[in-house]
């Protein structure tokens, strides 16, 4: 009976306040209701926030107990150590068998690891040449004009592509459509006439340590090239001494020790920041208190438009002939294959200030398009002495051009 008085007086409140008279009984009923319904959510949530206080005191209250176990570890820790510590010495005979095993192959697999670091120059140019010949009814003029854009998008270059059709368009009796052995044939003896090639050996002064000079623009693996050139130097019985004349760069010095504790090369630096000149000097006072056969200088890595360093790179030249006679013997400019005409731009401009004698092609493995190897050559008129096609120091190959032209068209 409260309960209804209770509901009756909240009617004729509501009614008094606005509401119709004959809902007055249901919008009291509705109100209690809705008020029963926000009373039971707020009972969940003071039980949920309980609940959830409950379960992070059970995980703090683990915390204490995991202090006991965490020492358990800290005993049986040695035992691994040791059962770790008495095979690690086996491993160590390893390197002793590798180096004989890998040099008995070495030789067995140069041209295959030549052809496999041009696969990728292969697939471009002469897997777009098969095709092209495919989709033509006759060798003509189309065919001839997207030959030439084949072979400028392979960076031949302007005037070696223009060379090279030309060429070919006086030759194209001798060609099969159907036989693209053929094709191949006459564009590899192009490609090769075009190609110059250095000494096969490096010419040994009268006096003194034969002397190469290493230029180049930053990040086309100038310090990584010298490493590889001293180690296949020392396989060959000579003393090499390097010397770290990159002093901008940081830890290029370290770099250059690195190679050298591998190549069994001393190297004679100065601290970062010094004159490259001073080191060259130095340099090349060991290399002659040494007996040492060959002395190769690293340089800075700088751009080709900025003078001023260029200038430097003169220095360097005169400082290092005024100690050894007619050194440097040799300026190897290095040159990354994938920088396309821009290697080209790099070479003529290094070529201007400091009398490069001989190119390294770095990184013909990667995105390379060959092409440029033949642009160099053609139109610089300088020998490509070296070329690399791999991570590893054999993959710094003597450029070889018989060599490249088998393994650019060789059969997949």
């Amino acid at each position: 009976m409260n309960f209804e008085l209770w509901l009756k007086e909240l009617a004729d409140f509501l009614i008094a306040s606005g509401v119709p008279a004959e809902h007055g009984s249901m919008a009291a009923l509705a109100l209690v209701y809705l008020c029963l319904t926000l009373l039971s959510l707020l009972v969940v949530v003071l039980l949920l926030k309980r609940n959830l206080r409950s379960k992070e005191r059970m995980a703090e209250k683990p915390a204490e107990p995991t202090e006991e176990p965490a020492e358990q570890p800290a005993e049986p820790t040695e035992e691994p150590v040791e059962k770790i510590t008495e095979p690690a010495e086996e491993p160590v005979e390893v390197p002793v068998e590798k180096p004989a095993a890998t040099a008995v192959e070495e030789p067995a697999n140069l041209f295959q690891r030549m052809r496999q670091g041009l696969a990728k120059t292969r697939n471009s140019l002469v897997g777009r040449v098969d095709a092209l010949l495919g989709s033509h009814a006759r060798l003509d003029d189309d065919f001839l004009e997207e030959l030439e854009e084949i072979l400028i998008t392979a960076d031949f270059g302007m005037q070696a592509t223009q060379e090279l059709v030309r060429a070919l368009t006086g030759r194209l009796k001798e060609i099969d459509q159907h036989a693209p052995d053929q094709l191949h044939k006459v564009l590899g003896e192009e490609i090769r006439s075009r190609l110059k090639v250095g000494a096969r050996s490096w010419d040994t002064p009268e006096r003194g340590p034969l002397v190469i000079m290493v230029v180049g623009v930053n990040g086309v693996g100038k310090t990584t090239t010298i490493g590889k050139l001293a180690k296949q130097f020392v396989d060959q019985g000579k003393k090499v001494v390097l010397g770290a004349g990159d002093t901008f760069r940081a830890a290029a010095a370290e770099q250059l020790e690195i190679w050298g504790d591998r190549a069994g090369a001393e190297v004679i630096r100065q601290a970062e920041g010094s004159d490259p000149a001073a080191v060259a000097f130095d340099a090349a006072k060991a290399a002659v208190a040494r007996k040492a056969d060959v002395l190769i200088l690293d340089t800075a890595g700088r751009l080709h438009t900025k003078i001023n360093l260029m200038e430097e790179l003169k220095k360097v030249r005169r400082v290092v002939d005024r100690e050894i006679p007619g050194a440097p013997h040799e300026t190897l400019l290095v040159l990354d294959a994938t920088t396309g005409q821009n290697a080209l731009i790099q070479a003529r401009l290094f070529q201007e200030a400091v009398a490069v004698s001989g190119i390294a092609l770095t990184k013909l493995d990667g995105t390379a398009k060959g092409g440029i190897v033949v642009a160099i050559s053609s139109q610089l008129d300088l020998p490509v002495r070296f070329i690399g096609v791999g991570e590893g120091v054999a993959d710094l190959r003597p450029f070889d051009a018989d060599e490249f032209v088998a393994a650019l068209f060789a059969n997949n």
